[in-house]
């Protein structure tokens, strides 16, 4: 009979709460400085708003470790549908609770169920990790053959981040300007077609595997410029070579080295910081156009001046030949300079490293029209009338284009700076109707009557009701279809119950006491698991505030207040019953563990009683208890008193005209109505007056000389919306009062 009954109200554990076995298992709890890293969870539906608000997320129940999170700690995302972890990112701000309240809900109609989170940032974007990779790196972190802890230590968080490849670079525009091969180290073909390409890749010259180029477009323009001065020079000593000689020999091929890149482009193009679509300018990128005009106007500048000192002029045929050496041509020079075809070429002028017409083209059509990555090649030779002038004509008409582009950003640039300064005077302009306006409210508010004033008689009664002793205060429970976060101002004056601002999560089996004139909600659980949180009411700022944790993870304890401090007694997790007291010193912020009680107590209750703290049945992991105990601060050690006439757990305690009241509550076989008095001058428990109704997991409070019990669970297991009230002298009275409604497992106070 005793066993089948305990199975029965399993769901409302009067020997252990229905909570997950496992519950202790959800974190590590690596101490800060053990903590490498930290994996988060994500699905398919959510992964996308994790990295669109560039945060993550965990249940309430994880934030004992995402609170250690600083700035710059590695973190992972999991993917439990495809089971792929994601990386690599960072911390960029330390872990904190409720950040968007509303994350990963629809449509922010309810409470995020991810609260424990953090901001992030993208430190190297990398391919996805299979499991069957990472899982030998965390090995130590699976507790189920689907499951793990997420926290990481140092050596995992470095073997992890090891197992990840990032990803290729985005590709930025870019252009590949023809070069010959120098040295003899490769020998073209001079029949080898090349082709102008819309993406990043093209043939080598050896028709080998596609290359990339990785220059921007003004690291292009720079190696035209290093190959116009390079020709420059060797042009010029052609020259010289022909007025005092008639020998025809081409000149020795230069050195790339040879042909040098002012530092200030190697920068450029070491950090590849511009490229062709950087010319779509907005007003926010006003200072990275800007260096990117300034670089452009030297390089155009440049090009301007090479085209006036190899301007060609047409008076005379017998200038051409002359001409030939400020020409381009698209082929490569061969290691035998006999082989070229084209007799109207001079070996005098055959500049290694020239630079073609289709060139000059592909410069234009890259830098205008913002196209990809064009690559350019030779068609073979060109013929005499596309060569000489057509060459200084194409540059000159980039360059004309491009100061047209340069013209038009300026002027973009007056007009934004002209629509600034009509938003600033709009600005000024409102700020004065505000101020216009605050004024003329304040000269109706004055012209209104006296009668006519609002009549702030209710606020005040409101007022009154709330900030008084008429009140109690209901935290938390369960009201039969789902785990409440609510508090609420209960008046049995009035029967009428007010809503306050409710906890930051659902909590039942809590403990709850009021110091200082404010409210204190110890442990409990959410449904899922234990906790070991704190979370303290302001009544004043209609505010919650999160306190430092207990030492352990617990439910069903009791707490009591004395002297200024709050003492948390027995409950337990799930798996074990506690004997343990905890203290908490408001002056030093923390919990301090204090002599344990006697016996390991779980569903007991409490209360102080002139100046000692009394500990009343419970469960002790084998059986209920009848047993009392009590602490005097005075003494080292806890104290057996007298025990009770039954045995009691789920039971309420009471402190009614200095006397403890012990009511219902499970005595082993049923819950029970009985109620016994305890006082400490007689140091012996009596009968008294049963209640009307058997309940368990009831909350009592003392209000106006009357100890009224709220709510609780029957031996049917209903939930009960009966209020019942004691006064000496009077016995039990059964209440119409049916502003609470149905509850149970929460937790009640008066300040």
């Amino acid at each position: 009979m005793v066993q089948r009954k305990d199975n029965n109200l399993t769901k409302y554990y009067p020997k252990y709460p229905a909570m997950p076995m496992n519950c202790s298992i959800t974190a590590r709890n690596l101490r800060k400085c053990d903590l490498g890293g930290v994996i988060f969870g994500c699905k398919h539906n959510t992964m996308n708003e994790c990295l669109t608000k560039q945060m993550f997320g965990l249940p309430y129940t994880h934030y004992s470790y995402v609170r250690n999170i600083q700035e710059g700690l590695p973190l992972f995302l999991f993917n439990y549908s495809d089971r792929k972890m994601h990386g690599l990112f960072e911390a960029a701000g330390p872990g904190r609770l409720n950040a968007d309240s509303y994350a990963w809900t629809d449509g922010g109609q309810e409470r995020t169920p991810f609260p424990a989170q953090v901001a992030i940032r993208i430190r190297v974007r990398c391919q996805p990790v299979m499991e069957n990779q990472f899982k030998r790196v965390i090995e130590e972190n699976y507790y189920t053959p689907q499951h793990f802890w997420f926290e990481l230590d140092h050596v995992q968080t470095r073997g992890l981040t090891a197992l990840f490849t990032p990803l290729p670079s985005p590709t930025k525009t870019m252009i590949t300007p023809f070069r010959s091969q120098r040295n003899g180290a490769s020998k073209a073909s001079t029949s080898s077609n090349w082709r102008v390409l819309g993406s990043s890749e093209a043939p080598n010259a050896n028709g080998g595997e596609a290359q990339k180029d990785p220059k921007t477009t003004l690291d292009m323009l720079n190696d035209i410029l290093s190959e116009i001065n390079l020709d420059s020079t060797s042009w010029n000593e052609g020259k010289n070579a022909q007025e005092g000689s008639s020998s025809q020999t081409p000149p020795a091929a230069s050195n790339e080295a040879d042909c040098e890149v002012p530092e200030h482009w190697e920068d450029l193009a070491e950090n590849n910081a511009i490229s062709v679509a950087d010319y779509g300018f907005s007003v926010e990128e006003q200072q990275t156009h800007h260096q990117f005009e300034t670089e452009m106007e030297r390089v155009l500048s440049k090009l301007q001046r090479l085209v006036d000192e190899r301007q060609i002029p047409d008076s005379s045929q017998s200038d051409c030949k002359d001409n030939r050496a400020v020409q381009y041509y698209t082929r490569e020079v061969t290691e035998n300079y006999d082989e070229v075809p084209n007799e109207n070429y001079s070996d005098d002028f055959a500049n290694e490293g020239g630079v073609s017409w289709e060139l000059a083209e592909a410069c234009e059509n890259d830098i205008l029209e913002d196209k990809s990555n064009v690559i350019l090649s030779m068609q073979g030779d060109i013929p005499s009338s596309s060569r000489g002038p057509r060459g200084n004509l194409q540059f000159e008409r980039i360059i004309k284009d491009l100061k047209e582009r340069a013209e038009n950003l300026e002027k973009n640039q007056v007009i934004c700076g002209q629509e600034i300064e009509r938003l600033a005077v709009v600005f000024n302009e409102s700020e004065v109707e505000i101020e216009q306006l605050k004024g003329q409210i304040k000269e109706l508010e004055l012209a209104i009557d006296e009668s006519m004033r609002v009549d702030d008689s209710m606020n005040q009664f409101v007022e009154h009701c709330l900030g008084s002793e008429d009140v109690i205060y209901l935290i938390g429970g369960f009201n039969g279809s789902s785990l409440l976060s609510n508090l609420d101002s209960y008046s049995p004056a009035m029967d009428i119950i007010t809503p306050l601002k409710a906890m930051l999560y659902p909590k039942s089996y809590a403990s709850a006491v009021a110091l200082s004139r404010k409210i204190y909600v110890i442990g409990g659980g959410d449904g899922l698991s234990w906790n070991k949180t704190v979370e303290c009411y302001d009544p004043v700022y209609d505010e919650w505030k999160l306190y430092p944790s207990l030492v352990d993870e617990k439910g069903s304890l009791a707490s009591v207040t004395l002297r200024g401090k709050i003492y948390a007694l027995g409950g337990g997790n799930g798996n074990d019953c506690f004997a343990k007291v905890e203290m908490f010193d408001p002056a030093l912020e923390r919990w301090i563990m204090i002599p344990s009680m006697l016996q390991k107590r779980f569903s007991l209750d409490s209360a102080e009683l002139n100046g000692a703290i009394y500990a009343v049945g419970g469960f002790d992991g084998n059986k209920y208890l009848r047993s009392v105990e009590r602490l005097d601060p005075r003494e080292p050690h806890w104290k057996m008193l007298a025990p009770m006439n039954a045995t009691r757990g789920c039971h309420s305690v009471a402190v009614l005209n200095e006397k403890l009241y012990s009511t219902g509550g499970y005595d082993t076989d049923e819950m029970v109505p009985t109620v016994e008095v305890y006082d400490p001058r007689m140091s012996v428990w009596v009968m008294a007056e049963p209640m009307h109704f058997s309940r368990g997991y009831a909350s009592t409070a003392v209000l106006g000389g009357s100890i009224y019990a709220i709510g609780g669970v029957d031996n049917c297991d209903n939930i009960l919306d009966i209020v019942e009230c004691y006064k000496e002298g009077r016995g039990w009275v059964k209440t119409d009062l049916k502003g609470i409604g149905k509850r149970c497992y929460s937790s009640v106070v008066v300040i």
